[in-house]
């Protein structure tokens, strides 16, 4: 991916987002010729001459100090992904270029505390949104991973060209955009990935609402909420998920999903759990 384009585009999206009312600036009326902030107005806000904001926002962030990025960070009010993402993708690092190839591996130890926690899915998702191992009850919730080729267990993929599995979110749309986000952050850490190149490029052709919202550059790192889902056994769920990253690979995320207590959520789960995977296999097919 062109480093210097993501920059500028980010950037410039980040600045129509923005009115001079948001940011304390007077609005005088006169007529805008773009959306959001000027270059100057941003600029003033941030402290640095107009010149050298251009530069940036024109791709140019090789000498930027990470004072002056901050700065810019607050005047466009990014959250605290997206303020990674700008430094990522202003001072790409050869760290994050080397590993973005390396495979990632799931250390046994992780999968058997998955397998020990009994009436929790839980799954590992890594680079690219690849889901490296789940438990048994995950597996019954969402779909049989087991059955599907390896380079197939991607969250992005089943979510966009999966019809099974975009019937498990009872809000589609919503996770359609966290996918697209967490992508991008992705893609801000390793613009050299060709494996993410090669998903962005296929997703982009095969389905045009992720184009729509790829174009849009909105980011977002894993955290924690709530989510509808609907099993075509037990019905509709709401599960409140948490993501914890690993120790020894901060791009490795566990994520598990609990019931609220004495919920129907909460029975509805654990008839699921009683059931197993082969029901949940056999009524999607």
């Amino acid at each position: 991916m062109d480093q210097r384009a993501e920059l500028s585009e980010f950037l410039r999206l980040r600045r129509a987002r923005l009115k001079p009312e948001d940011v304390g600036l007077p609005d005088f009326g006169r007529h805008r010729r773009v959306p959001g902030l000027r270059r100057e107005e941003l600029a003033q806000l941030a402290g640095v001459s107009v010149a050298y904001y251009t530069r940036l926002e024109q791709g140019n962030g090789r000498n930027v100090s990470m004072g002056v990025l901050d700065a810019i960070a607050r005047a466009l009010r990014l959250s605290d992904a997206e303020r990674d993402h700008l430094t990522h993708l202003a001072k790409p690092t050869q760290k994050r270029k080397r590993s973005a190839t390396r495979p990632q591996r799931l250390r046994p130890g992780i999968q058997q505390l998955m397998d020990a926690m009994d009436g929790v899915p839980a799954y590992v998702v890594g680079r690219r949104t690849d889901v490296l191992g789940w438990n048994r009850l995950a597996r019954a919730l969402f779909g049989d991973f087991a059955a599907l080729p390896a380079d197939e267990r991607n969250f992005a993929r089943l979510v966009f060209l999966d019809d099974n599995f975009r019937d498990v979110y009872a809000d589609w749309e919503f996770k359609a955009c966290e996918v697209v986000s967490y992508l991008r952050f992705d893609a801000g850490c390793h613009p050299d990935d060709p494996l993410l190149s090669a998903l962005v490029g296929e997703l982009s052709v095969k389905s045009e609402v992720f184009r729509n919202l790829w174009a849009a550059h909105h980011v977002k790192d894993k955290g924690h909420g709530t989510k509808r889902l609907h099993h075509p056994l037990v019905g509709e769920l709401t599960l409140a998920y948490e993501t914890l990253k690993l120790p020894d690979d901060s791009e490795q995320s566990l994520v598990t999903f609990h019931a609220e207590p004495g919920s129907p959520s909460e029975a509805s789960l654990r008839l699921l759990a009683s059931w197993g995977t082969d029901v949940n296999a056999e009524v999607r097919r």
